[in-house]
Parts: structure tokens; C-alpha cells; sequence
């Protein structure tokens, strides 16, 4: 019988990108997140340059895009949480 070994999540973030009409980020576990860019709505009207500076914080668990004073953590991207209104 084959088991799978278990590994301890690491919700850290690797990577971060704007594909289309999605925010990608990418997790140090191998997991990827993407949700509709139209739910951050300063990300939605930035500048392709504007997203491009992002930079990761929280210790790993956030992403904070300077120009645009936004900061988004694993956690919400996870829970699947839009912007509040």
C-alpha cells in the first residue's frame, strides 16, 4: 500500500501575478491562487507598472503594492474574501 507523505502547508508567498483578468499568486507549497483582479478594486484601476511593484509582506503571508496602498494576506486570498465595499 502506497501512503502519501504529509507536508505542512506554507502559505508564504512565492510569486505574484496579474494574468488577464486574475491576480496569481503563487504559494511556497507548490499551491497557486488566482481570483478575479475586479475584486481589489485599486489593483483593477492601477497601471501595469503599478501592479508590477509589489512587494511581499507579513513575513511571507502578505503582498503590499506600494503605489497603489494596497495589501492583500494568504489568508484572505484563501478564504476567497473580495475587497470590503
Amino acid at each position: 500500500m502506497a501512503s502519501l507523505a504529509k507536508t505542512a502547508a506554507d502559505t508564504r508567498v512565492r510569486h505574484v501575478a496579474i494574468d488577464g483578468d486574475k491576480l496569481v499568486v503563487d504559494l511556497m507549497d507548490g499551491r497557486a491562487i488566482a481570483v478575479p483582479l475586479a475584486w481589489y478594486p485599486r489593483l483593477f484601476e492601477a497601471t501595469p507598472q503599478q501592479r508590477l511593484n509589489w512587494q511581499i509582506a507579513g513575513g511571507g503571508y502578505g503582498i503590499h503594492w506600494p503605489d497603489v496602498d494596497e495589501d492583500l494576506s494568504t489568508d484572505g486570498l484563501l478564504r476567497g474574501a473580495p475587497a470590503p465595499v
